[in-house]
């Protein structure tokens, strides 16, 4: 990214996430990213997430209003590879996050190996892989998604 006066270059992104139960999105958010929080408050928990400029606050919803999980569409982590979509499938099933879409392939828009999960609070998780090239050349005539897992 190049910076300019109006938008300086970024050294972090910065999101804070209302969540249902704090307790359980801190423990599903440790197993997903592999690291402890930062900071641990009765009202919030904070990631640094040094490999993707991430610094992650999730709050207790002390309002006990709704969440609206439909707002933000999801979440994306784009990881290396195929091995990567599949290692994080392993990981979240071990933590207990809802599988919404099991590792696949998908050819239709942007070719990609996907999952998508659940956090405790509802919000959607794509982990996503580009194909390179040698993977885009075994595209089905179809396009239907091949599954990566039996």
């Amino acid at each position: 990214m190049t910076s300019s006066p109006a938008f300086p270059a970024a050294h972090e992104f910065h999101m804070s996430l209302r969540v249902a139960d704090l307790a359980r999105s801190t423990a599903f958010y440790t197993a997903f990213f592999g690291l402890s929080p930062k900071d641990r408050t009765a009202r919030y928990s904070t990631f640094i997430v040094p490999q993707l400029h991430l610094n992650l606050v999730l709050l207790v919803n002390d309002r006990g209003e709704t969440l609206d999980t439909y707002s933000l569409y999801h979440l994306g982590l784009g990881v290396a590879g195929k091995a990567e979509v599949i290692d994080a499938y392993h990981a979240a099933v071990a933590a207990g996050a809802e599988v919404v879409k099991p590792p696949r392939t998908t050819w239709r828009g942007t070719p990609l190996h996907e999952l998508w999960l659940r956090d405790p609070s509802g919000y959607l998780i794509e982990i996503y892989a580009r194909l390179t090239d040698a993977e885009l050349a075994q595209m089905p005539a179809d396009q239907e998604p091949v599954f990566l897992l039996d």
